[in-house]
C-alpha cells in the first residue's frame, strides 16, 4: 500500500511545486510590467530627451574645473551650521522616537489602540519628506538653521520610531518574562530587559540616520534653512560653477569622515550585539 501512495505523494508534491512556480512567476511578471510602466511614464524610453545630456554634463563639468577655494574662510559659518542641524535634528528625532517606539512596540505592554495610534502617527510624520517639513518650519520660525533641526527633527521621529519599535518587537522575551514573574513593573521590564537588548540596533539606527541627516541638512539649504547648502544654491544661481564644485567637495569631504565615524560606532555597538 505504501507503494502505490508513494507515486501519488510525489505527483502531488510535483503539481503543488508546479503551482508555486506559476505564481512566483506571474508575480515577476507582474511585477515587471509595474516597473516597465513607471519608466515608460516618467519618460525612460524617450531617447530624444538623452541626445544633449552627455554634451550638457561635460560643459558643466568644464565650467566648474578647477574648483575655487578662494572663499574658503567664508564657509566655516555655514560647514558648522550643517553639522549642528544634522546632530541637533537626529537628537531631537531620536529622544522622541524612543519614547514613541516603546507605546508602539507591541511586547512593552502597551493596549493595542495605544500601539495602532502611534503607529499611524509615526507614518504620519515620515510621509511627508524633509524638504516639505522644512518649509512649514521656516514658514514658521523664519530662516537659519533652527527650521532645519525641526525638519530634520520630525521626519527622523517617524524614521526612526519606526525602525525603533521593531527592532524592541524583535527580543528575546524570556528576560522580560523572568523580571515580571519577580512582579517588575512595564518601565522596569522595558528599562532592564528590552532596552538593553534592543540597544546596539538602535544606535546603528541612530547612526545611519545622522549620516542621511547631514546630507538632508544641505538639501534644506533650498528653502532657507542655512548650511553649505544655501552656498551651494547661491553659488549655482550666480553662476559661480567652480565655487559651486568647490563647495561640493567640501561636502564630500564632510559626509565621508561621518561615515567612517558612524561605521566606527556600528562595529562597536555590534560587535556586543
Amino acid at each position: 500500500m505504501s507503494e502505490a501512495a508513494t507515486p501519488a505523494a510525489f505527483a502531488s508534491l510535483a503539481a503543488q511545486w508546479r503551482r508555486q512556480q506559476l505564481r512566483e512567476f506571474g508575480m515577476a511578471a507582474l511585477a515587471t510590467i509595474f516597473v516597465a510602466g513607471a519608466f515608460a511614464y516618467a519618460g525612460a524610453f524617450d531617447l530624444a530627451r538623452y541626445a544633449d545630456a552627455a554634451p550638457t554634463v561635460l560643459r558643466l563639468l568644464a565650467d566648474s574645473s578647477p574648483p575655487d577655494f578662494s572663499r574658503w574662510r567664508e564657509w566655516g559659518r555655514p560647514l558648522l551650521e550643517t553639522l549642528a542641524t544634522g546632530v541637533a535634528g537626529t537628537a531631537f528625532g531620536a529622544a522622541l522616537a524612543l519614547p514613541l517606539a516603546a507605546l508602539a512596540a507591541r511586547n512593552v505592554g502597551s493596549s493595542v489602540w495605544i500601539s495602532h495610534a502611534v503607529r499611524l502617527a509615526l507614518n504620519a510624520v515620515r510621509s511627508l519628506p524633509g524638504l516639505i517639513w522644512g518649509v512649514i518650519f521656516v514658514a514658521a520660525v523664519g530662516f537659519g538653521p533652527l527650521p532645519g533641526v525641526l525638519a530634520l527633527g520630525v521626519h527622523s521621529t517617524g524614521m526612526l520610531g519606526k525602525l525603533f519599535f521593531e527592532a524592541i518587537e524583535h527580543v528575546d522575551p524570556a528576560p522580560g518574562a523572568a523580571l515580571r514573574a519577580h512582579g517588575a513593573s512595564r518601565i522596569g521590564v522595558f528599562r532592564f530587559a528590552i532596552l538593553p537588548q534592543a540597544l546596539p540596533r538602535l544606535a546603528d539606527a541612530v547612526v545611519y540616520r545622522f549620516e542621511h541627516n547631514l546630507r538632508a541638512a544641505t538639501t534644506l539649504g533650498l528653502v532657507g534653512a542655512g548650511g553649505l547648502g544655501l552656498e551651494i544654491v547661491t553659488a549655482f544661481h550666480l553662476f559661480e560653477y567652480r565655487e559651486a564644485s568647490a563647495l561640493i567637495i567640501v561636502l564630500l569631504g564632510l559626509v565621508t569622515a561621518v561615515n567612517f565615524l558612524g561605521a566606527a560606532v556600528r562595529r562597536r555597538f555590534l560587535s556586543n550585539d
